[in-house]
């Protein structure tokens, strides 16, 4: 796994955050040091998913970068499925085809180069993921995208979301913020490479609370909603159409 070095040598802090192919080099580590508890992440993605794949179905991965999640849902789920990803990043697909190359993915698998914000055709989904991508969606189209996956979805299919949130509260936001960036010294990364990739994710990666989270899987068709992953700026969040 390539370690990522990005904002070592990036000294433009204006640059806004891409997904291109220094990112993707690097993405796993990336991962791996940045999203607290993300092994365990990944298992229960897998466990989850598990149980709501349906024979017969699509499983969609929005926003799959190198595939890492597909991966572990194609040890997970025990089920005649079709495995569907997409990303607007070449590179990022690139390395997930690489990936399922080496891991020698076991279930009918396709990539599919793609925008989220021009919004995406969802057909016979059992399970749909957003791990860490609705965030990079820009608000204007976030209905749209949820609206799409519910209509895509079949009876008591499930949405993961995955998403950094807000804190409803300013002091809990600051707090929350403070423990997060703690986390990421302990995972290796300098306090020069977390200012810079702060600022260079400011314009890209939009969050909302927790809560308009929740209100905006409702309002576009979920009636069941709860979260089932939590680390203070972090949330997880599953969601059943009925």
């Amino acid at each position: 796994m390539k370690k990522d070095k990005l904002f070592t040598k990036r000294v433009n802090n204006a640059m806004n955050f891409d997904f291109g192919p220094e990112t993707a080099e690097v993405f796993n580590d990336m991962l791996e040091r940045s999203v607290p508890l993300y092994g365990e992440l990944q298992r229960m993605i897998g466990e989850i998913s598990s149980e709501f794949a349906q024979d017969g179905t699509n499983v969609y991965d929005l926003g799959c970068s190198t595939g890492i999640t597909l991966a572990s849902i194609d040890r997970s789920v025990n089920k005649n499925i079709k495995l569907i990803g997409v990303d607007y990043s070449k590179a990022m697909l690139d390395k997930c085809r690489a990936r399922f190359s080496d891991d020698k993915i076991s279930k009918t698998y396709e990539l599919i180069c793609k925008d989220l914000n021009d919004g995406m055709i969802i057909n016979n989904a059992s399970v749909v993921v957003l791990n860490l991508t609705l965030q990079f969606v820009r608000p204007l189209y976030r209905d749209n995208i949820i609206r799409d996956i519910y209509n895509g979805l079949a009876h008591k299919g499930c949405l993961i979301l995955i998403e950094k949130v807000i804190g409803n509260d300013s002091t809990f936001n600051s707090l929350f913020i403070k423990f997060y960036y703690e986390m990421k010294k302990r995972n290796g990364y300098s306090e020069l490479e977390i200012a810079r990739k702060r600022e260079s994710l400011e314009n890209v990666l939009v969050p909302y609370r927790l809560d308009e989270n929740k209100q905006l899987l409702i309002r576009n068709g979920f009636s069941y909603v709860d979260v089932f992953y939590k680390w203070y700026n972090f949330c997880g969040i599953i969601a059943i159409k009925q």
